[in-house]
């Protein structure tokens, strides 16, 4: 396959962007999105260029530090990771536009790269259980009804790459905070901090600079996990519940 990459190059974060184009030869569809990169790389590396620059890590799906938007969607035409996404979704003569996240709490680093950031900090204000000093529980010393634990699980899959911010009109991190808020709050472990987790969570969310949520649902269609939209209603009912209690359990 031979593409044309029309791909965001910006030198640092202060610095001006622009789309720069690059004919890229020989590419197999059974390339993932980022060997095709990786390839291209080597060429630029060859030619004393500036190669280009990408978060990657564990090329599975898992880890969420691969993250770009590839003709307007968030990693891509297919509900995966971008490391997962290959290339035989492309044809052969394509064009294909790749930029970062676009997003104010998300300033770029260097090309494709963005300081996610202020996604630890927003599980850092709140993200967490009570864990007294001593030996681990037994595993069974809490039981946990099966619709909780399958709940809590399907919450627990977001990677945190920030498919849902980029996707969204607004820039909202809603569907990111509700999964991390609410996979803790339906357990049992997660009461003690049950309140003051919602309240302090959203409000660091809102610190970020983080757009607003007008369910237009392109979140949860752009989340390579499918954590639900229906996260964000959870997440606002426990809002509304922790500011009637006045923030305390």
């Amino acid at each position: 396959m031979r593409l044309t990459l029309r791909i965001w190059r910006q030198h640092g974060p202060n610095e001006p962007g622009a789309m720069t184009a690059y004919e890229v030869d020989g590419i197999s569809p059974e390339m993932s999105f980022l060997e095709m990169l990786d390839t291209l790389n080597e060429e630029l590396i060859l030619r004393g260029e500036e190669p280009v620059a990408f978060d990657h890590d564990c090329r599975e799906g898992i880890c969420g530090a691969c993250g770009m938007v590839i003709n307007g969607q968030a990693h891509g035409p297919e509900r995966t990771t971008t490391c997962q996404l290959h290339m035989r979704h492309f044809s052969d003569g394509d064009t294909i536009d790749v930029e970062p996240w676009r997003a104010a709490a998300f300033p770029v680093v260097k090309d494709l790269v963005v300081d996610r950031s202020a996604f630890d900090r927003i599980i850092g204000s709140g993200g967490y259980i009570s864990a007294p000093t001593g030996s681990a529980p037994d595993a069974h010393a809490t039981p946990v009804p099966k619709p909780v634990a399958d709940t809590a699980f399907e919450h627990a899959e977001c990677i945190g790459c920030g498919a849902c911010v980029a996707a969204c009109p607004n820039g909202s991190a809603m569907l990111f905070t509700s999964a991390k808020v609410v996979h803790l709050n339906v357990l049992p472990q997660g009461q003690p901090e049950r309140e003051s987790r919602v309240l302090d969570m959203v409000g660091a969310m809102d610190e970020e600079g983080f757009g607003g949520c007008t369910n237009t649902g392109e979140c949860a269609v752009a989340c390579p996990k499918g954590i639900p939209l229906q996260s964000i209603s959870m997440m606002n009912r426990e809002f509304l519940r922790a500011s009637m209690k006045g923030g305390r359990s």
